[in-house]
């Protein structure tokens, strides 16, 4: 028997503008007993067809949509049909990126809800966070193998995020072969390592790309200060643009050794690179105490906020660090700073960004907006799609 979902009265309204969520509190009656992932059907209070979705009983967002077309099956063929459409949205980014590495699926964005893909070279490195992915992982395999018979597949589902959805945390091989080093992309003409087994989210930060190129622009003959680099790949850029220096810094060991690996790749000059293991927090106040001064800083740090209840606590955290960076940059530098929390809005981060300006006695211009690659779309219907926000400042 078909599993249904009837909304309370007048919450239909969010469907109706092809938004993909239902939430816990919009369902008046539920017909059947969906399980885990099941595809239930969903329909106003008085019975009138509004979309196919999966189901999930632990999370707030009860159901994500599938489908707005009563006659579409999910199954095989579905995600077979999705896949290509997402491919051929990005095809002409691909070509003109020369990438070999992009992403294929931003869930919701590409009408997949909960299943981000990105391709590295040979490898299809599937993160799937929703009951319904899970559900139809399957169907999902055979569609990649379909779509894609030259690749291995490997899932990296191993962020606390499933848990909200009632999953556990796993990872591995789905098809072929595990990566037994680093697989090696190009993007813009550089060669990088990703590590997908143990790389942050799918093994590395393919929505900074556009970023990455615009750093180029503000580093001839100066000294940039790279900081929570991680692979040190907006390092790359500031190489190639003709920096005198260029400082990258983040915790992480390994990250750093990957990113001295990316620099040798390129044939770029390694005297020119340092690469520092500290807290990013705690060596911007040691440069402000020294009397430290750059020409550029990158300011990337990871997601200050999971949550509503963190929101808050991240403005605080965003205006520290940006208030430092301008406190170290020589009048007239220029300050690249992002923030990829998607509860942080573009407004909010901005008024963020110009108080630590004024905290830091600094006057602030604002030259340049940047968002996340366009292989990371934002669908019109899903405006929780757009979450990478980026400012190019010149500071006085």
């Amino acid at each position: 028997m078909s599993c249904a979902l009837y909304l309370q009265p007048g919450r239909e309204k969010s469907l109706k503008r092809k938004h993909p969520w239902v939430f816990s509190k919009a369902i008046k009656k539920i017909k059947g007993k969906p399980a885990l992932g099941d595809t239930v059907t969903i329909y106003t209070h008085d019975g009138q067809y509004l979309a196919t979705a999966a189901y999930s009983p632990e999370s707030q967002i009860r159901a994500r949509v599938w489908s707005f077309d009563q006659n579409e099956q999910i199954d095989t063929q579905f995600f077979i049909a999705r896949l290509h459409r997402a491919l051929d949205a990005r095809q002409q980014t691909i070509t003109e990126g020369g990438l070999s590495g992009y992403r294929l699926s931003a869930a919701e964005s590409d009408g997949l809800p909960g299943i981000t893909i990105d391709k590295f070279d040979n490898y299809l490195v599937c993160q799937l966070l929703s009951a319904g992915a899970e559900r139809h992982k399957g169907d999902l395999l055979m569609a990649l193998r379909e779509v894609f018979p030259d690749c291995n597949i490997y899932e990296r589902s191993d962020v606390d995020v499933r848990k909200k959805e009632g999953l556990d945390k796993t990872s591995g091989a789905l098809w072929g072969d595990a990566p037994t080093s680093p697989v090696l992309i190009e993007e813009n003409g550089f060669k990088i390592e990703v590590d997908i087994i143990n790389g942050h989210k799918t093994g590395f930060y393919l929505d900074q790309r556009d970023s990455r190129a615009a750093l180029e622009r503000f580093v001839k003959g100066k000294e940039v200060l790279n900081c929570f680099c991680y692979t040190g790949t907006f390092g790359l850029y500031a190489l190639r643009g003709g920096c005198e220096k260029v400082i990258n810094v983040d915790v992480s060991q390994p990250a750093l050794d990957t990113a001295k690996r990316n620099v040798e790749h390129n044939d770029l000059d390694l005297s020119k690179a340092e690469f520092v293991k500290q807290d990013v927090f705690k060596l911007l106040r040691q440069y402000r105490d020294e009397g430290r001064q750059f020409d550029t800083i990158v300011m990337d740090p990871p997601k200050f906020a999971e949550s509503k209840a963190q929101l808050n606590g991240a403005c605080r955290g965003y205006k520290d660090i940006n208030m430092i960076a301008m406190q170290i940059l020589k009048p007239g530098g220029t300050l690249l700073t992002f923030s990829c929390s998607g509860l942080m809005e573009q407004n909010l981060f901005q008024k963020v960004v110009a108080d630590a300006a004024l905290d830091a006695g600094k006057e602030l211009l604002i030259m340049e907006r940047l968002n996340q690659a366009a292989d990371h779309p934002i669908a019109g219907s899903y405006p929780e799609g757009f979450y990478l926000k980026g400012l190019i400042c010149k500071v006085y």
